[in-house]
């Protein structure tokens, strides 16, 4: 069992004390012929009080804001909807069509186009190139306003049938898939959530549980959001975890998981009898790692967070079996996402950010998405409410 440490991030010590200490402590380190850095730290929190150099302070705060229903933040001014998208149509282009998840995306982009009166049509696949290719082909076809590469799709894959589509007059753009600030290719507009913030999320959270944490990264790398991802939680870790916490990433492919996951969690045990946490950067991965864990039995001694907020991951936190995930509501990024695409399809330009919210789920308020858990509840119910009043209807 490890012990818990006080949280302690300021010293008592007056500028010239602090000034002091850190002198003798440098001093002490060159006359033991001590070089690095990190010990040159540890040494000097040591003498100036200090428990760590974790900074937990900075963590609780940035997780602070996210344990409440969101508020609704609109994206641009009120616009006439109708209008804009008569005769307009949008064509939805996603990853394996057999995942729950983007059922849910499609859903609500369905939703939210018959609340407008545009038509809005998807393409199958199970998440193949050749059927990205064919996909992007039939939209061209049906001679959509805009076709829409959800989640999945890779932009740079398709910069041939990409071109093709524009030529025709379609439009092209990617969303769910790419960060925030990244530049994309080829495409008409990059709509996205902040994956960075949501992997800061994830490292703030261990942080201010655990400044002696050992953390396994569970990612795919197939997907663009997860170089945001991998980037946002090293970031959070290097500038606020402290020396004494460790990580490492362990990719395993979307297409892998019921297969290649178990045996990762095996192995990463297997190499570090003080593992104590696995962050699984999308938490549909809890479904293979939680069964991994319990046959080890170190039930409670690692603990289990991620991202997405899906249902089955919120029923596993009121069990007791997954600390948190940072939940996204699926429906409102739906609707998010079909507003900005209406916006561009109207000429209005590209949404720069969309102002998609994320809400922290844990054992103290995962009842608030239902039991069992579902779709879109737990984030507030005004939000459609607060687009067809955006939208003008």
């Amino acid at each position: 069992m490890r012990k818990e440490r006080t949280m302690n991030n300021h010293s008592s010590a007056t500028p010239k004390h602090q000034r002091w200490i850190l002198l003798c402590a440098l001093s002490l380190l060159m006359t033991t012929s001590m070089v690095s850095t990190s010990c040159a730290t540890r040494l000097a929190l040591k003498l100036l009080g200090r428990e760590g150099d974790a900074d937990q302070t900075h963590a609780l705060k940035e997780l602070a804001m996210f344990h409440a229903q969101p508020a609704f933040i609109a994206p641009g001014p009120a616009f006439d909807a109708k209008k804009s998208m008569a005769g307009k149509s949008i064509y939805r282009i996603a990853g394996p069509s057999s995942n729950p998840w983007y059922q849910q995306g499609f859903n609500g982009m369905m939703s939210a186009a018959e609340k407008v009166g545009y038509h809005f049509s998807a393409c199958s696949s199970e998440g193949q190139l050749s059927q990205y290719q064919q996909c992007l082909a039939e939209g061209v076809k049906q001679k959509a306003s805009l076709i829409d590469l959800f989640a999945g799709p890779n932009p740079n894959d398709l910069a041939s049938e990409i071109s093709a589509a524009k030529s025709a007059g379609t439009l092209v753009a990617v969303s769910h898939n790419f960060g925030m600030d990244g530049t994309v290719l080829n495409v008409s507009a990059n709509f996205t959530v902040d994956f960075g913030l949501a992997a800061r999320l994830l490292a703030d959270w261990v942080i201010s549980k655990d400044i002696d944490a050992h953390v396994l990264v569970l990612v795919s790398d197939e997907l663009p959001s997860t170089a945001v991802m991998r980037a946002g939680i090293t970031s959070e870790f290097i500038k606020y975890g402290g020396s004494s916490i460790k990580y490492k990433f362990e990719n395993v492919s979307i297409a892998q998981w019921s297969t290649g996951l178990k045996p990762a969690v095996e192995k990463a045990i297997a190499e570090d009898p003080e593992l104590s946490y696995i962050i699984c950067i999308y938490d549909s991965m809890s479904e293979f790692v939680v069964p991994t864990i319990a046959a080890a039995n170190l039930d409670g001694q690692i603990k289990v967070i991620g991202f997405n907020g899906t249902p089955f991951v919120l029923d596993m936190i009121r069990a007791g079996k997954v600390e948190m995930t940072i939940g996204e509501c699926q429906e409102w990024t739906s609707y998010a996402i079909s507003d900005a695409e209406m916006r561009l399809i109207a000429g209005m330009g590209a949404v720069k950010n969309m102002h998609i919210p994320f809400r922290i789920f844990n054992k103290d308020n995962a009842e608030d998405a239902g039991i069992p858990a579902t779709y879109g509840k737990g984030y507030g119910d005004t939000f459609k409410a607060d687009y067809a009043k955006l939208w003008g209807l």
